[in-house]
Formats: C-alpha cells, sequence, structure tokens
C-alpha cells in the first residue's frame, strides 16, 4: 500500500492524488499538518532513502532556515523530536510504498507506483473509462478485494 504524506496548500501534493486518483492506484493519505507524525513515520520516510535525512528535509522551509538547524550534527533521536513538532520542514509529498519512496512530485518518477504488472500497458490520460490500461487496473483491483 502507498503512504502520501501531504499538506492541503501543497499543489505538487494535490497533483500526487490526482494522477493516483485517475491511475487508480490505492494510497493512504497523511496530511502531516491534520495529524502528528510519529517515529514510525519518519523510519517509513527513511526506510528507502538513500541520503537519509537530507532527502525528505526541506532546506528552504521558513522553519530550517530560522532554526539554524545541523541535521548532521545532531543524533537521530533529536532530528526525529525536531520534525515530529515542526513537520512542516518536511518536503512534500513524500510517497512511499514498500519498495521506494519520491519526495515532490515528477511526472514520469511517479510512475514507478504503477504496479509493476502494469507497466507494460500505456498510461494515458488523454481517454476515459475505455482504456486497456485502466481497465486492467479496475479488474485487478476487483480481484484483489475479493481476496481480503
Amino acid at each position: 500500500m502507498i503512504t502520501l504524506y501531504t499538506s492541503s496548500s501543497c499543489s505538487s501534493c494535490r497533483k500526487a492524488k490526482r494522477w493516483l486518483d485517475t491511475n487508480n492506484i490505492p494510497y493512504r493519505e497523511k496530511n502531516i499538518i491534520g495529524i502528528k507524525l510519529t517515529r514510525n513515520d519518519i523510519m517509513n520516510m527513511l526506510k528507502y532513502s538513500e541520503n537519509g535525512f537530507e532527502d525528505i528535509i526541506s532546506t528552504r522551509s521558513k522553519i530550517f532556515k530560522e532554526s539554524n538547524l545541523e541535521p548532521e550534527e545532531m543524533k537521530f533521536s533529536e532530528l526525529a523530536n525536531f520534525i515530529i513538532d515542526n513537520p512542516t520542514i518536511l518536503k512534500r509529498p513524500i510517497i512511499i510504498n514498500d519498495q521506494i519512496m519520491q519526495t515532490g512530485y515528477n511526472e514520469d518518477e511517479i510512475r514507478a507506483f504503477i504496479p509493476r504488472e502494469f507497466r507494460k500497458f500505456v498510461v494515458c490520460d488523454e481517454c476515459k473509462d475505455d482504456c486497456e490500461y485502466k481497465n486492467c487496473i479496475k479488474q485487478a483491483m476487483q480481484e484483489a478485494k475479493k481476496e481480503i
């Protein structure tokens, strides 16, 4: 299952949600402003990052600039607590499944969240419901629901 960390004021978050909805890809949304992040959320974000906190912290954020934060000099627990207390320091959206993480919205890179068995089909945004890809996704979702 995909977890999508968002904030309501984020246009890139809205694009990511729209793309996932359009392509019938299920996800669980966590609004970082509306919920309190946990250490598990932070660990989930870092699990697939290549550069640790550098991949999820926005150095352009107001809170980062005002705090004179030096992530390299902080213990993990200190930095995790800082993020939990100041979630707007995170890049958005953060998209995670059980294999990869993506920060920000990138139309090409987000396609990695298409289930592997459906990547061979062309994703088209122009057609309505008469699309081989969308029909396959719908069928797969129906079969998955039967298994649950």
